[in-house]
């Protein structure tokens, strides 16, 4: 067992701000508590909940890191009381609410997952909190059945990518929004049967189009804004509409609540990074036993966009912050 340094480099957010803010500090390496295990990162995956609190406005929850960072992947170097789960020299990936943008980064044993030989330690690093995040929102809310049809908007997003994936491996039809032709030949390529492209094209009529005038059955949608009343029209008779962002600027909108009471819909949606770790170790035994085969046999992985080393951070987010990325973009420690 190698001897644990007793300092190490971090990311941290020196004052809300731009990406700017993003520089590289000195911390003491921390010390695993009950039932936690410490990972010497490889890889940290970038989120657009990182790009929120960067700028100040999503505060990290009770207890957890202030530093950024939701997702890492890397080898196990030590283990809490009670950790029984994953032991020194493991290779996991893993959720954690807050500090990935790091060399060392606590986690709880019971939401770290294995890391499979398929994946590369980069992409292993790109897959817990959007795994999660899909799975939860699409399969547990969304209720997502075979033969069903899902619409994604932001099909080409690290979310969008792996939602496209699961729904596909679990024998659902998918129709995405996105904002380019680059980006919907990425979306088809991974198995969506209709990308649409939101400047050019009105996604209202095109997912009636595509489903006889039935409509999408689940709408992932992180845009909301005036998206929220017309997923209303594009929603099939007892749809499910799962909100996980506000891309547009606001979670206020307008929308006729009517159609909810005449189509019988189900407006619901739901965060990661609050939620109590009895809820996300719940999920991830949910996906240890519903997912993890399709990512050992290679059916389902990360689309990978871009990597920056951990000092470049604030590169990371700059890209994000293009919306010009298709998939997933990563700090490598």
């Amino acid at each position: 067992m190698e001897k644990l340094p007793a300092q190490m480099t971090v990311v941290g957010i020196s004052k809300p701000g731009g990406p700017e803010v993003l520089l590289p500090e000195m911390r003491p390496v921390p010390v695993p508590g009950q039932g936690e295990i410490l990972v010497k990162v490889k890889a940290a995956g970038v989120n657009r909940p990182d790009v929120a609190q960067r700028s100040g406005s999503y505060p990290p929850p009770p207890g957890a890191s202030d530093l950024p960072g939701l997702e890492i992947s890397g080898e196990v170097v030590a283990v809490g009381r009670g950790a029984t789960r994953h032991k020194v020299g493991d290779t996991v990936m893993s959720l954690v609410a807050g500090g990935g943008y790091a060399q060392y980064c606590i986690a709880q044993d019971a939401q770290a997952m294995a890391a499979p030989p398929s994946l590369s330690i980069e992409e292993a690093g790109a897959i817990p909190e959007t795994l999660m995040t899909v799975w939860h929102n699409v399969f547990e809310r969304g209720a997502l059945q075979k033969g069903e049809t899902l619409l994604i908007h932001g099909g080409s997003s690290g979310i969008g990518t792996m939602a496209i994936q699961l729904a596909k491996a679990f024998g659902a039809k998918v129709i995405v929004t996105v904002g380019s032709q680059d980006k919907a030949v990425a979306c088809l390529k991974l198995g969506a049967d209709r990308a649409i492209n939101y400047k050019s094209e009105d996604f209202v009529a095109e997912v009636k189009a595509a489903t006889d005038g039935a409509g999408a059955n689940v709408i992932l949608d992180m845009v909301g804004g005036d998206y929220i009343d017309r997923n209303y029209d594009a929603a099939a008779v007892e749809g499910r509409i799962v909100q996980i962002a506000f891309l547009a600027g606001t979670p206020k909108a307008s929308a006729n609540f009517a159609k909810l009471m005449v189509k019988r819909l189900h407006h619901t949606g739901s965060t990661l990074r609050p939620r109590s770790n009895a809820d996300k170790a719940a999920m991830v035994a949910a996906i240890e036993a519903n997912v993890m085969p399709l990512l050992r046999e290679g059916r389902v992985k990360p689309l990978m966009d871009s990597t920056f080393p951990l000092e470049k951070a604030a590169d990371a987010h700059r890209r994000m912050e293009t919306s010009a990325h298709i998939g997933k973009i990563v700090l490598v420690v």
